[in-house]
């Protein structure tokens, strides 16, 4: 019995289909309002049966027609994604995404003209003019900084590094809204088009959101092993405490001031460091 689709199949997207023909070139899948979708042989696994279900992305093939892929691509359509020039054509700049079909950016897509070898970061969305899946470079067009958002303070998020200013970095947020991270709390290496776990700070009276790379239960029990590795390798003593300045905290943990309070706080809590003028030990536990 062929599976029922309710909710519409869109171009650009991963989706868990149905098996409903083999043929000898490859296997058709049910992909609802989309019809029957190919899948060709040469990326379709040996054995597939009618009933059987699998993993595909769709999109369009060089006749404009829905075609399924197991290759997972780079980026879906409605995400940022730093990706590679690798030709450079009369039509525009094509990337390469993952797939065996490399993804467009037309040339009035282009913030610049992009280089053939070069990366960039961009934008998928579908080209309503034909249907296919495009890339853009203007990415400040799809996030707007006004746009209403239900995120929270200390949520974990994904952040894709997007520009640096005088106050640190702009950062794109679940491919969705624009945030900030301040230099001053940023304590690695950050590069542009880099993907990186973080966490909302805080959200400010106008609704702009500041970000963080520290925050949470996960990150914070992180920081308290990564500081008594320290003691444990350093004799049991650290010379820095709740007093000591942020730049020799960043320098000997490479975390914030504010996180490294939160952590030696805890760990005095569970009696596992003192805490004095000199700096932080181990309890001494052979009692």
């Amino acid at each position: 019995m062929t599976e029922i689709i309710d909710t519409p199949i869109q171009l650009g997207q991963s989706y868990t289909l149905e098996v409903t023909k083999c043929m000898d070139f490859g296997v058709y899948l049910n992909a609802g309002n989309l019809g029957s979708v190919l899948l060709p042989n040469k990326l379709a696994p040996t054995g597939l049966t009618i009933g059987d279900k699998i993993d595909v992305f769709l999109y369009l093939d060089s006749e404009d027609r829905p075609v399924a892929t197991t290759q997972q691509p780079l980026a879906k359509v409605g995400e940022f994604a730093y990706l590679k020039a690798v030709a450079r054509t009369d039509v525009g700049v094509f990337l390469d995404w993952g797939l065996d079909k490399d993804v467009l950016v037309p040339f009035s897509e282009q913030h610049r003209p992009m280089e053939e070898g070069r990366s960039y970061l961009v934008y998928l969305y579908l080209n309503q003019a034909d249907g296919r899946i495009t890339a853009s470079s203007k990415i400040d067009k799809f996030l707007d900084d006004d746009a209403p958002h239900e995120f929270k303070p200390q949520q974990a998020v994904k952040l894709i590094i997007a520009n640096s200013t005088d106050l640190g970095f702009k950062a794109i947020i679940n491919h969705s809204h624009w945030g900030v991270l301040y230099k001053n709390e940023v304590h690695q290496r950050l590069s542009f088009g880099q993907s990186i776990d973080g966490f909302v700070r805080r959200i400010r009276a106008d609704g702009k959101i500041d970000l963080s790379l520290q925050g949470g239960q996960q990150t914070r029990d992180k920081n308290t092993l990564l500081i008594q590795n320290y003691l444990t390798k350093n004799g049991g003593f650290a010379p820095v405490h709740d007093k000591t300045d942020p730049q020799t905290i960043a320098s000997m943990f490479s975390i914030s001031k504010g996180a490294f309070k939160k952590a030696i706080g805890s760990l005095y809590k569970d009696r596992i460091i003192e805490i004095s003028k000199d700096g932080i030990r181990l309890v001494d536990r052979t009692d």
